[in-house]
């Protein structure tokens, strides 16, 4: 039988090396062809390493934690090595720690090493996410419920004899602290924000639009849309496809400060940020003026959901000339977003609250959100910043400006 070398995989230019987060294999244990061995990190995604054949894996060279370079072995695997049967004796032991892996392989990366890290078991926990996954919430919380759970009853303190001191109990909630080493993304989430605060001269210009129009609209048409193209028709279409326009209007949004240089983008590749449990990633929609909303909406959903299953690739995270970040998702109402350098800016969109505006001299209720644009102001000067946020503003109240491009 033959051995075979497995290899960090060639990591982008981008990326200059990874840490290995967790082992799926131990030695000893067989593997098949493409079946996950070990996760890799990464400053942008987490990586799955797969068996590149059937057998044994016979020893693994690089420990969790060890920080890796690209071609670099991890582990030796026998082709076509059988592993030994477990012991009778130990059956049920074996079957109960086979349905613990196979439980653990469906978990996004990082809650399946908050499970690990705890020994649970997955079926213990009850998942609140799409389709009864597991989240990492859910870790949380079955943590929390067994922490809270009550202790046996203390023995009864001996009688105290006459003159005795009493000594005071413990108190049962002792002040305790944790200390874990920070994750390369939220490191990298770090480096990225100080980056824009130390070189980018940032700031932020508001606005509020009137979504009426937006919300017939969608209203309207929902269910014809879904239909047609699989999706439900959302928010973050409409402010693309208006960020978009605003972009050919105000180009000088679209680029970027490279040295001594203006480098103008003439593509418009629009990053859209996503909440995950390891933090906040942006995924990018490419060509964006080239995309329909339907291709739009199932892109973002399919965005959303693949990366809080840690499955998006480190090309989809790459590049991009501008951002669009909803912190109304969370409840938020007004908010400074910093730069996603190097984009010279980025739209926040906030929640939408009903409040009462005066309309052709009546006052109305109407569901209203504030928009925020932080930029460049090296690059961009306040009144082309002021006028691209009333660009979009003028083309979410009057989608029709988005049809005809006007």
């Amino acid at each position: 039988m033959s051995t075979i070398e497995v290899r960090v995989p060639q990591l982008p230019e981008s990326v200059a090396d990874a840490t290995l987060v967790a082992w799926r294999k131990q030695p000893g244990d067989a593997v098949s062809r493409d079946e996950n061995l070990v996760d890799l990190e990464t400053d942008k995604v987490v990586l799955e390493v797969p068996a590149p054949a059937n057998g044994v894996l016979q020893e693994i060279k690089v420990q969790n934690g060890t920080t890796v370079t690209g071609g670099q072995i991890l582990a030796v695997i026998e082709e076509g090595a059988v592993a030994p049967a477990a012991p009778v004796t130990g059956a049920a032991s074996a079957a109960a720690a086979g349905e613990l892996r196979k439980d653990s392989d469906k978990l996004a990366p990082s809650v399946r090493r908050l499970v690990e890290e705890h020994k649970l078991a997955p079926a213990d926990i009850a998942g609140s996410g799409r389709d009864g996954r597991i989240t990492k919430g859910d870790v949380l919380t079955h943590l929390a419920d067994k922490s809270e759970a009550p202790a046996a009853a203390p023995a009864p303190a001996p009688s105290a004899k006459p003159g005795a001191v009493p000594v005071p109990a413990l108190s049962a909630g002792e002040r305790s602290e944790r200390r874990v080493p920070m994750t390369r993304l939220r490191a990298r989430i770090a480096e990225r924000l100080i980056q824009a605060q130390s070189t980018a001269a940032m700031l932020t210009t508001f606005n509020e639009v009137d979504l009426k129009a937006v919300n017939e609209l969608r209203a309207r048409y929902k269910d014809k849309f879904e239909k047609e193209h699989g999706a439900r028709l959302g928010f973050m279409s409409f402010f693309v496809k208006a960020c978009v326009e605003a972009l050919k209007r105000f180009p000088v949004v679209n680029a970027a400060v490279d040295g001594n240089d203006i480098v103008y983008h003439e593509f418009y590749d629009v990053g859209v940020a996503v909440s995950t449990e390891r933090g906040l990633i942006v995924p990018v929609l490419r060509n964006a003026d080239q995309m329909g909303f339907g291709e739009i909406e199932k892109a973002v959903v399919g965005y959303a959901t693949r990366a809080r299953e840690g499955q998006l690739t480190l090309d989809e995270l790459t590049g991009g000339t501008f951002t669009i970040t909803n912190g109304g998702v969370f409840g938020s109402l007004l908010s400074t977003p910093i730069l996603n350098m190097p984009q010279s800016a980025i739209l926040g969109m906030h929640k939408i609250q009903e409040r009462p505006v005066v309309v052709d001299g009546q006052v109305v209720v109407r569901p209203m959100m504030y928009l925020a644009l932080s930029y460049d102001h090296r690059l961009i000067d306040g009144k082309e910043a002021v006028q691209f946020l009333v660009s979009v503003k003028e083309s979410l109240e009057d989608p029709a400006r988005l049809m005809l491009q006007i």
